[in-house]
């Protein structure tokens, strides 16, 4: 299988499926010194995890990540930074009745039509669960990217949507509620619509907003390997997103040039940031800022028509254990994997000139 491996230079590897033993990943290219917070790591798993509230599935994982290489007394060593995590809450008999049927929207069909053998426990391979990897090595990308800040928070469930600006966001709230929205009365009311939805037995989608401070100018390449380029490759990797955006994004289209220049001062910021930071597909040293679009879970707790590997309709509903609403446990995936970016290119820039 293709397609395992993220990064050129800080390149991340993952392996694992979501009911096999356990997961994990080899992290290359991390320099040699940095003194790693382990206590930070498991606290973004923790953010990620199942299990943590009322509004995400239930299913029980301590997700506590092992480092089995590349990290001597504390400090980083140069090698690679091998990682596992065990799944230790397994309910294969949950997905017994989709061996042979595909559940609609889920990558079941086209999984086994590419390989010709899949794992229905879960999704396997295509599972979510994967993403648990990817927390800890953008975990590990934050803190070699220290003094840049990485926060990313839930700004839409379904048609809620908070509109405050991402420069003026209190991002000192964002984990005081579950919904993990930076407005308190806008949280509450995103946590009872997914409640609601989740009585339904339905799901619904969201956007999730993530702002960047302290970056460096001068990261990004300015023809195929444009910073926004790569953040938006990393983020749509991500199961479930539908969509990015960086900067103005779709807004921009409906103002004049002259409103949507980012003029200079003369320290070389700028005194609006429509750019997102971001010009040329190279930071310029403004906030770097996006949204991501999730859709509705697929699996639904309702009868669905579908079809099963003989091509016959049948008739499933989605059993086990599932999140209504993906946004809230996404927020620590979306940093991480805008991390790996930043750090990425971090080291490329590090071989632009003298």
């Amino acid at each position: 299988m293709a397609g395992n491996i993220f990064g050129s230079l800080f390149k991340l590897t993952t392996f694992g499926e979501s009911h096999g033993p356990a997961i994990g990943g080899i992290l290359e290219g991390c320099p040699a010194g940095i003194e790693l917070d382990l206590e930070s790591i498991q606290e973004d798993l923790d953010r990620r995890k199942p299990g943590q509230s009322s509004i995400v599935t239930q299913r029980k994982e301590s997700d506590e990540v092992s480092i089995l290489s590349g990290v001597f007394n504390g400090k980083t060593t140069g090698t690679p930074i091998g990682f596992s995590i065990n799944n230790t809450n397994q309910k294969p008999k949950d997905y017994s009745h989709i061996q042979d049927s595909y559940r609609p929207s889920h990558a079941d069909y086209v999984y086994d039509q590419k390989y010709g053998i899949r794992d229905y426990r879960g999704g396997g391979r295509s599972s979510a669960r994967e993403t648990a990897s990817r927390v800890v090595a953008g975990s590990i990308a934050k803190q070699f990217l220290s003094p840049t800040k990485i926060n990313a928070y839930v700004s839409a469930v379904g048609p809620l949507s908070l509109d405050t600006n991402p420069s003026d966001v209190d991002l000192s709230l964002i984990e005081k509620n579950p919904v993990r929205c930076p407005d308190q009365k806008m949280a509450l009311k995103m946590e009872d619509f997914i409640k609601k939805i989740r009585k339904e037995g339905d799901t619904v989608g969201g956007i999730i907003t993530c702002i960047i401070k302290n970056v460096k100018i001068g990261l990004g390449e300015p023809v195929f390997n444009k910073l926004h380029a790569e953040l938006g490759k990393a983020m749509l990797s991500i199961n479930a997103v539908k969509g990015f955006e960086y900067g103005s994004g779709f807004s921009g289209t409906k103002i004049k040039g002259s409103e949507h220049n980012d003029l200079f001062n003369e320290d070389g910021t700028t005194k609006t940031n429509y750019s997102g930071g971001i010009q040329g597909g190279i930071s310029n040293g403004m906030d770097i800022y996006f949204s991501v679009a999730f859709k509705p879970v697929a699996t639904i707790m309702q009868n669905q028509e579908t079809i099963n590997s003989k091509g016959e309709k049948v008739e499933m509903q989605g059993r086990g254990r599932h999140d209504p609403c993906v946004v809230p446990r996404a927020v620590p995936i979306v940093e991480s994997m805008a991390a790996l970016v930043l750090a990425d290119f971090s080291l490329i820039k590090r071989t632009n000139k003298i």
